[in-house]
């Protein structure tokens, strides 16, 4: 019989870069060359592995950035919770984020629904909010036809390519901090890409209560006759260093922002400042869309491919799609 790391496998996929010698990401997949491997045919027997490898998985977690487990038994929301389980982490509530979801389970949502042709921005997860969750789970439910991946970027990376291409604006970054801004609807408006309504990013239908989870955040507020809510956060930082890995972190949501935050509200320009309120560059703006995308993979999603991503170290986005498609996510304290 088999150890119990040998019935999982490294993979390659086409998509794969390496950086300083490292695949970005680890690809793991059951081992079929391994005796007896029968025991990874059924999702109870994943999970049970996972709980096991539990430890290992963390490590190499923390090297690699991104982990995409391929070709286990994974078919549906309910094996895709219970996989999340076998880690034992505890959950984050999505209190705070700007994409429209829909809760499955106790755990699991759907990932941000805007229009299929609009493209969703990179970004760290939540960073816009002084709350954000360290690891994110992606889970595919149904592949698209064409299009439709969730790219990755390794943040230290982009932090390096923008020092090296725009020095200044990196250091204004770093002493300046930014801030966002962002007009809440009045209920869920799904034709945005931002369209969670107040009651939803706040998780109450009461005023006071939202305005008592903005100033938890630090967010100021008002609130507008159309019963729509302005918010603008407190000065947050949008390079952190990440001392697990000793690196800077290029850790925000700056262009998501800028090129994304669009709507019958909103204005990108505006949703993204300098915490002075100075405008974001154009001409620097429009280098970082280059520098992450040279840097970004983009993985063909297979139906029952399941994500781990370390938020601190990885930024996302989604590209367009022809639809169906429905990509699963959960969110780790």
């Amino acid at each position: 019989m088999p150890s119990l790391d040998q019935l999982i496998t490294t993979a390659t996929i086409p998509e794969q870069k390496i950086f300083g010698g490292i695949s970005f990401p680890l690809v793991l997949s059951p081992n079929e060359k391994a005796e007896n491997n029968s025991t990874l045919t059924s999702a109870e027997t994943t999970f049970d592995l996972i709980r096991n490898l539990k430890t290992k998985l963390e490590d190499q977690l923390l090297q690699h950035g991104a982990i995409l487990f391929r070709g286990f038994p994974l078919h549906d929301a309910n094996d895709f919770h219970e996989f999340i389980e076998a880690f034992d982490w505890d959950p984050l509530p999505y209190v705070g984020g700007a994409a429209p979801r829909t809760k499955i389970t106790e755990r699991v949502f759907t990932a941000n629904e805007a229009p299929p042709d609009q493209p969703i921005p990179f970004h760290h997860e939540m960073a816009q909010v002084p709350t954000f969750p360290s690891k994110l789970f992606f889970f595919c439910n149904i592949a698209p036809p064409e299009g439709g991946q969730t790219p990755l970027a390794l943040s230290n990376a982009v932090y390096n390519s923008m020092v090296e291409l725009h020095p200044k604006f990196v250091r204004e970054l770093e002493e300046k901090q930014v801030i966002y801004t962002r007009i809440l609807h009045d209920g869920d408006d799904p034709t945005s890409p931002i369209g969670r309504g107040w009651q939803s990013t706040f998780q109450t239908d009461d005023q006071i209560e939202a305005e008592r989870k903005c100033c938890q955040q630090g967010t100021t507020f008002h609130w507008l006759p159309d019963g729509c809510l302005r918010t603008t956060t407190a000065p947050l930082l949008a390079v952190r260093e990440d001392g697990r890995a000793g690196k800077k972190m290029w850790f925000n949501s700056i262009i998501a922002a800028y090129k994304g935050w669009r709507d019958s509200r909103n204005s990108p320009e505006k949703a993204v400042t300098f915490a002075d309120g100075t405008p974001m560059p154009c001409d620097v703006m429009g280098d970082l869309v280059v520098i992450l995308n040279d840097l970004a993979v983009d993985v063909t999603w297979r139906p029952g491919d399941v994500f781990l991503v370390d938020n601190r170290q990885v930024l996302h986005a989604r590209r367009p799609f022809t639809p169906p498609r429905q990509i699963l996510a959960s969110l780790i304290k």
